[in-house]
């Protein structure tokens, strides 16, 4: 009985997610006026391999994926961790911005549980200010840091739910900002027909502003004599929202032949502060070995607003250890202007 009413409350509760995002597109797509007003967008950049290839499509998941995978596009597919599980990642971005990413997961039942961890190298960035614009051998540094708490649990055979709550950092020389997050999903597995259902909200939290010492400025007030004793302005930064989205995901497998399985996916991301996004990936698995992935998104109005030009490929090997389960995945991203986007992501089941 007790799980007859979990089942029909995640149910109707996922019914209602997916109606609320047909019926009210424009309270959660924002308006032109909102593009590019929001903060954190390093959010919005996936960091795992597979999940890059097949288009940032993972909202449902797919057959066979970690929990740790899954994790980044909808927390209900941490449930689909089978015991422990460590993944780590490294995206070589544009610009000679280097991304790692670090995640460990543990299975107690029918519950579970993940640390994350992100972290954005910018590097050593020249020092260039008002009265001196060129560039000279002084730097400053930048960083990005993300850490997550996930909780996860597999209520039913076909439906898991899940929760991250993320700390989110960001220093930029002498200033910072710090903010809170949390994402929160569904996944429905249709019986045994191997279509899944998935639906994500993320980046939900409140404003963030920036602070510090950077923001202190020594200036003379005009009625002071040119040797008074400058006075310690201090700015304060605006406030900013977070880059709050919501998912739609599909999925589907099927056997092919001997050895041979398909994976089809697709989603829907009604973002808030910029353009809602359409992508869809294929993926083939050949004796649950090899793996060739390929995705496509494409932005609801202007391609062009993007770097990204929207094709994504990648290769995965899957490698059994003798009761120890070793994946190695590829990514690439391509780019106009920049150099294209490669990623490794390694992950390892026990």
């Amino acid at each position: 009985m007790v799980n007859t009413m979990k089942t029909r409350f995640l149910v109707y509760g996922l019914l209602m997610a997916f109606l609320v995002g047909l019926t009210a597109p424009d309270a959660m797509a924002g308006d032109k006026k909102r593009r590019g007003t929001a903060g954190a967008d390093h959010l919005l950049v996936p960091l795992t391999a597979r999940t890059t290839s097949l288009g940032n499509t993972m909202t449902a998941g797919v057959a066979g994926m970690s929990g740790l995978e899954a994790l980044y596009s909808n927390p209900a597919g941490l449930a689909a961790n089978p015991g422990t599980n460590a993944i780590f990642s490294r995206t070589d971005y544009v610009a000679n911005i280097g991304v790692n990413y670090f995640g460990l997961a543990q299975r107690f039942g029918s519950n579970n549980i993940a640390v994350t961890f992100s972290s954005w190298d910018f590097g050593s960035i020249p020092l260039t200010t008002e009265a001196s614009p060129e560039i000279s051998s002084i730097t400053w540094d930048a960083s990005f840091i993300t850490a997550g708490l996930s909780y996860a649990r597999q209520f039913t055979d076909r439906m898991a739910a899940g929760v991250t709550f993320k700390v989110i950092s960001e220093s930029l020389d002498d200033t910072n900002a710090t903010g809170l997050a949390f994402d929160a999903g569904m996944t429905y597995a249709v019986g045994e027909s191997g279509l899944r259902l998935g639906v994500s909200l993320k980046n939900f939290g409140p404003s963030v502003k920036y602070d510090g010492t950077g923001l202190v400025k020594l200036e003379r007030l005009a009625s002071q004599p040119s040797n008074a004793t400058p006075n310690a302005v201090s700015i304060e930064g605006s406030k900013f929202e977070l880059p709050s989205m919501l998912n739609f995901g599909i999925s589907y497998s099927r056997q092919v032949g001997a050895g041979a399985v398909v994976n089809v996916v697709g989603n829907f991301r009604s973002n808030s502060f910029t353009q809602d996004e359409f992508s869809g990936g294929l993926e083939v698995g050949f004796r649950n070995v090899l793996f060739l992935r390929g995705g496509y998104l494409v932005q609801e109005s202007d391609q062009n607003l993007s770097f990204f030009t929207g094709t994504n490929l990648g290769a995965g090997l899957n490698l059994d250890l003798g009761g120890t389960n070793l994946v190695v995945d590829y990514a690439y991203r391509s780019t106009d202007f920049f150099d294209s986007v490669n990623m490794i992501t390694a992950s390892i089941t026990l």
